[in-house]
């Protein structure tokens, strides 16, 4: 095949991939929305309906990460902790580096099937995000708007709704507040030797106030914190375009298990066990550049096909009236509905990029990039 047959192929896989995520992700929002009548007769079930849907939108990112990519995923751990995992609640803390460093959480979660159901703590902005945040907002995920004197009292009531939820959950967190940049790195530094904080060479500093109070509103109700942190071999920058594309990424994931009694109670003592983590984070990080592995047993969770199986599904039932629709138009030879059919696809197209973009890390967030909002809360 010639490098346009190649070119135009890719794109026809890219539109379909993604009509079929846009369609029946909007689908499964306008069932969500219905199941709000549940809430006040049983909000549990409510949950639980929730849980599924969510899963039916999420999955299909993970499908084009272990399915369609193929991208293999090695976990380190502790093998005795390693049976815990989908067992309990756990509060997950995640290094921000890369741009599909979101879907190897998922991809995490998947495994271990607590992916329907696990939350995040996510910049209020992701809540007007069709699908993915509509998603959200229904699975009760806790918004903030990066402000903590408004943050804090939001933050904590939804934190505490989660106090009685029916399923097993993850609550996914970047402590970092933002993805690593060099000139964030060079901004977080800077605040690091105004407070007299060791610095850090592959983090920025930890923003405390977050963590230290979603472990007080979840005590007693999540078991442990698993310390996680990402890294691809031989120095890939992965993208979600690249993952799209099909091209294979092999991830390196180590999962620490500290169990919640370890991490202090009280504020200050909580924010001090963080900052020592992330010094240790950063060691171990090294560690990993020095040697390319994890001093961790080396373990492969099996795929589960719930994911590909989803998929399938969506793209039977959607794919069918499309194909039905595109050749009653073709029969047609209407010159306005054959114009229809291409604006509709640029449309499509555009969609496709800006989803991308969101992920990318030059479009990413401004925060942590001025000068005169160094304050790390």
């Amino acid at each position: 095949m010639d490098i346009v047959g190649f070119l135009k192929s890719q794109f026809i896989c890219h539109l379909l991939i993604c009509y079929i995520f846009i369609v029946s992700g909007l689908i499964i929002n306008f069932i969500q929305l219905f199941t709000l009548i549940l809430w006040p007769i049983n909000k549990q079930l409510f949950r639980r309906i929730n849980c599924r849907l969510a899963y039916c939108i999420s999955s299909q990112m993970v499908m084009l990460l272990e399915w369609w990519s193929g991208t293999d995923c090695t976990l380190y751990t502790d093998p005795e902790s390693y049976h815990k995992y989908g067992k309990e609640n756990a509060i997950v803390i995640l290094n921000h580096n890369f741009e599909i460093d979101f879907l190897c959480g998922w991809n995490f979660c998947e495994r271990f099937g607590v992916l329907g159901s696990s939350k995040v703590l996510a910049k209020k902005e992701l809540s007007y995000m069709p699908i993915i945040g509509w998603m959200w907002y229904f699975l009760e995920i806790v918004f903030c708007k990066r402000k903590w004197e408004e943050d804090r009292k939001t933050v904590m009531q939804k934190l505490l709704n989660l106090r009685d939820y029916p399923e097993n959950f993850w609550f996914l967190i970047h402590c970092e507040g933002t993805r690593f940049t060099e000139q964030k790195h060079q901004i977080s530094m800077q605040v690091a030797e105004a407070k007299g904080l060791p610095k850090l060479k592959y983090h920025l500093l930890p923003r405390t106030k977050g963590f230290a109070v979603t472990v007080q509103c979840l005590r007693n109700v999540v078991s442990a914190v698993y310390d996680s942190t990402l890294n691809f071999r031989n120095n890939e920058n992965p993208t979600l375009l690249g993952v799209l594309n099909g091209k294979k990424y092999h991830a390196d994931l180590y999962v620490g298990r500290i169990p919640l009694e370890e991490v202090p109670e009280d504020e200050q003592e909580c924010s001090n066990w963080l900052h020592k983590l992330y010094q240790e984070k950063d060691a171990f990080q090294e560690e990993y550049y020095r040697t390319g592995t994890y001093p961790a047993v080396p373990i492969v969770p099996p795929r589960r096909p719930w994911t590909l199986l989803n998929w399938l599904f969506w793209a039977l039932l959607l794919l069918y009236p499309l194909f039905k629709l595109l050749i009653n138009m073709i029969n047609s030879g209407s010159s306005l509905t054959l114009a229809s059919f291409a604006f509709v696809i640029v449309i499509a197209s555009v969609g496709v990029r800006w989803m991308i973009g969101v992920t990318e890390i030059n479009k990413g967030s401004t925060y942590g990039n001025n000068d005169n909002k160094q304050k790390h809360k």
